[in-house]
């Protein structure tokens, strides 16, 4: 709690208050009234005895101050009356004294055996069990390349990470994220039997071998008001854009890479590259433009990833490489516009930009989430893409995703979900459309961990309808610290 200088301070008391004028005068008389941190005062909520001494504390305090250095500020009245609430309270008062003299204590030793005095560790680990299979014969590529001729056997797959937060001036970030898990996105059945379409679970990407390596390292901060520029050497556009309060994180609500992410905006988002956030005067709408090269650091496209992130299928691009560097080929751009007037409802226009692999492309996206009530709420998006100069020439994919959330769903602060969405709607390639559900059930344990059974099942996938379905199942458990 902290001590204000005005009444106006508090956000939830108005001059209509019964109790308006006994604020005002305490405040501008001894300048003794404490509200909480978050600027409210909270007047309707109920007092302990130990908090009603707190504040009795904060005024003897003030009053003693202001004696010393007028002697008519305080009526004699104001005297008699605080000396009885004095020695009514002497114990919780001492009491309370005590316990903070006790906090300063503890806060010191923190202090004194901080890992950083500028530096937070944030942690993460996902383990999680996947197993699934097919109806058909086999599975085949759009190609029609074999992928698997027999259902994948069950796997255990993990990804731990753990965050360096930096901050100088209690502004600005630098983010240094080191990353390991096991075999990529080969490690879960939808990933393994169908790597194209964005059907891999989106938590298994980053991470190779057991390796341990860098999945983010950027650094944000503020030049002006309402304004935010990012650097970065590993950055991934999805943090930035294309975000959605209910598809949007894979280890919290769904895990399909394709209903988290606008599949054709981002043919290649991950790599060094810059962003910008502009929300001006804090208002409804707000600016944001990425720019991505994915091999900055090398003029060899085939280097290794630990950063993650969508990205679309190698095999509609009939060329290989590219020239590398930080404004070589692969490189894409980004715009987002968003309209979000309330917590309850947000709007983003989005266009995508750039070159893979001598492709040209351009894209455009919509992304939508409207809040019905604090438990259910409803969400999309919708994606047009011009591929140049693809292994089947020029191409315009088009893709949607919708579903719908509850939140506190049976517990409070579980999360539940089902979505379905078309990543790559496009008759040129295969001979049917892909068509990707889940459903999942995100339950809290504790603060820190959290278990969530999950099913995905992929139609036609591959846009092969040879294929059959792919079903599978996944139980992700996620430990945060």
């Amino acid at each position: 709690m902290d001590s204000v200088t005005s009444v106006s301070e508090f956000a939830d008391v108005q001059h209509t208050d019964w109790a308006f004028q006994a604020l005002q005068s305490l405040i501008q008389r001894y300048g003794c009234i404490i509200g909480y941190a978050d600027g409210t005062y909270r007047g309707n909520q109920a007092l302990t005895r130990y908090e009603f001494a707190a504040n009795l504390s904060a005024c003897l305090d003030r009053v003693n101050e202001q004696i010393a250095t007028t002697a008519d500020l305080v009526t004699k009245e104001d005297l008699v009356t605080l000396q009885r609430l004095q020695a009514e309270f002497s114990a919780e008062i001492v009491n309370v004294r005590g316990r903070l003299d006790n906090l300063e204590a503890r806060t010191a030793e923190l202090a004194a055996n901080q890992f950083s005095t500028t530096t937070k560790l944030v942690g993460q680990a996902i383990f999680a069990v996947n197993m699934g299979g097919f109806s058909g014969d086999r599975i085949i590529a759009p190609t029609g390349a074999v992928i698997a001729d027999q259902n994948p056997n069950t796997t255990f797959l993990y990804r731990a990470s753990l965050n360096l937060n930096t901050s100088f001036n209690g502004t600005d970030l630098l983010q240094i994220r080191l990353i390991a898990g096991s075999d990529g996105s080969t490690d879960n059945a939808a990933g393994f039997l169908e790597p194209n379409f964005g059907s891999v679970l989106d938590f298994s990407v980053p991470g190779r071998n057991d390796l341990l390596g860098i999945g983010r390292l950027f650094y944000t901060f503020t030049p002006v008001k309402d304004l935010s520029v990012t650097l970065g050497a590993a950055i991934v556009a999805p943090d930035f854009v294309d975000k959605n309060s209910y598809a949007n994180t894979s280890f919290l609500d769904f895990s399909t890479q394709a209903l988290i992410n606008n599949f054709i905006l981002f043919p290649r988002p991950a790599g060094s590259g810059a962003v910008i956030n502009w929300n001006p005067g804090a208002g409804s709408f707000k600016f944001r433009a990425v720019y991505v090269a994915a091999n900055a650091a090398s003029l060899n496209s085939d280097s290794n990833r630990f950063i993650g992130g969508p990205s679309a299928p190698i095999l509609i691009f009939p060329n290989r490489g590219g020239n590398g560097g930080l404004f070589g080929d692969p490189y894409q751009g980004i715009i987002e516009l968003e309209y979000s007037p309330s917590k309850a409802f947000a709007l983003r226009l989005q266009y995508s930009g750039g070159q893979v692999f001598d492709s040209r492309f351009n894209a455009f996206g919509v992304n939508f989430e409207l809040a019905l009530s604090q438990r259910l709420g409803i969400f999309g998006r919708y994606g047009y893409g011009d591929y140049k100069n693809t292994f089947q020439g020029d191409i315009n994919p088009n893709y949607w995703m919708a579903g719908v959330a509850f939140r506190d769903l049976f517990i409070p602060g579980a999360l539940a979900g089902i979505a379905a969405g078309q990543p790559f709607i496009e008759n040129t390639v295969g001979n049917a459309t892909q068509t990707n559900i889940e459903a999942f059930y995100n339950l809290p344990i504790s603060d820190n961990i959290r278990v969530t059974p999950l099913a995905q099942v992929i139609i036609d996938p591959a846009n092969q309808n040879s294929n059959g379905t792919i079903i599978t199942g996944t139980i992700r458990t996620v430990f945060s610290f």
